[in-house]
């Protein structure tokens, strides 16, 4: 099968990914084999190739919001059958057993592995995962349209839950990338007043269509002070601007797996007042169960701009460089 690897992190302008011919993955008695027919590009993924993010195998196939066809079940496998249509998230698997597990916080597993990163994913044509790891995807969604959901999606439902964010308040974005895109859809139906913090004018207006009250970059001030706000951009400075403008007792959160240094603050300017500021690491199976649901009642609508997979590296340049206009995704076949 035809796949882009990454043996060694570079830069992205270096073109870290090549295009090889592997043998197709035989699954385990409790994974299921999934043809792949897209695939999204993640901020995550940039990080992979670029060595933000430590590796556990190498060489790896990267991507983890994939798309596809079950074509062959293992032996244990009872909740999906060749032909379903089936959905792959940054989850791959947990070991069930630990604290964390028992807790309901399966996202913080001591022995949690990452789909393209600890394991191959989704920049292939064909991949495995254990059956319980993976999404049947709501009936109104095309593939291509699925895809930004699968994390840009996932996560980002995750941290407005987390931003504690209730109807009928007023929440910030900074950044306005794939998952801020799914993420206004979300915060408006919960009947959230959202204000944006951006610099491209195509992610400003993107902001707008979608509902945005105002739409300013981070030294702006917005009409209002914020009761939470998210951070889905990696740039630690954004940090004191999105405090500077919370109100007190209000919370942020940091949405990304990798971000630089946060500056050093003032606790009586930024943090004093009972604000908070929290981390999201990763995600549990049931926020994806949750998004798809509320993504299908909604319904959300996914912008996405297609390449092809031997595009990957230029796909994630322009992801880099901020000319993905909300969500990235390869088409496999």
């Amino acid at each position: 099968m035809k796949a882009m690897m990454l043996h060694v992190p570079k830069p992205i302008e270096e073109d870290p990914l090549e295009l090889v011919e592997v043998p197709v993955p035989e699954p385990k008695p409790d994974e299921i084999l999934i043809q792949i027919n897209v695939c999204g590009i993640c901020h995550t993924d940039l990080h992979t190739m670029e060595g933000e993010l430590s590796l556990k195998k190498k060489p790896v196939i990267p991507g983890h919001q994939v798309v596809g066809v079950v074509k062959q079940s293992g032996k244990d496998c009872k909740r999906f059958v060749p032909g379903d249509s089936v959905g792959v998230a940054w989850l791959h698997a947990t070991c069930g057993s630990c604290a964390y597990c028992r807790e309901g916080n399966e996202n913080l597993c001591e022995k949690a592995q990452f789909t393209g990163l600890d394991v191959d994913g989704g920049y292939a044509e064909y991949m495995v995962i254990p059956e319980d790891f993976a999404y049947p995807i709501p009936d109104g969604f095309s593939e291509r349209e699925a895809a930004p959901l699968l994390c840009a999606g996932i996560i980002g439902y995750r941290a407005l839950r987390l931003s504690e964010i209730k109807p009928g308040q007023r929440l910030g974005f900074y950044g306005f990338g794939a998952s801020a895109h799914v993420s206004i859809q979300v915060a408006i139906h919960w009947g959230c007043t959202v204000y944006v913090f951006t610099r491209g004018e195509k992610h400003q207006e993107l902001a707008r269509k979608l509902g945005a009250a105002w739409v300013g970059q981070a030294q702006n001030d917005p009409p209002e002070k914020l009761d939470s706000s998210v951070i889905f951009a990696p740039a630690g400075e954004l940090v004191l601007d999105a405090l500077r403008v919370l109100r007190k007792g209000g919370t942020l959160a940091l949405a990304g797996i990798y971000m630089t240094p946060i500056p050093q603050m003032d606790y009586g300017t930024y943090l004093y007042h009972e604000r908070t500021i929290r981390s999201v690491a990763n995600s549990t199976r049931r926020d994806g169960e949750e998004l798809l649901k509320i993504a299908a009642k909604i319904p959300i609508h996914t912008e996405t701009q297609l390449f092809q997979l031997d595009e990957a590296n230029r796909a994630l340049q322009a992801l880099k460089h901020g000319k993905i206009n909300a969500a990235g995704v390869l088409e496999i076949r």
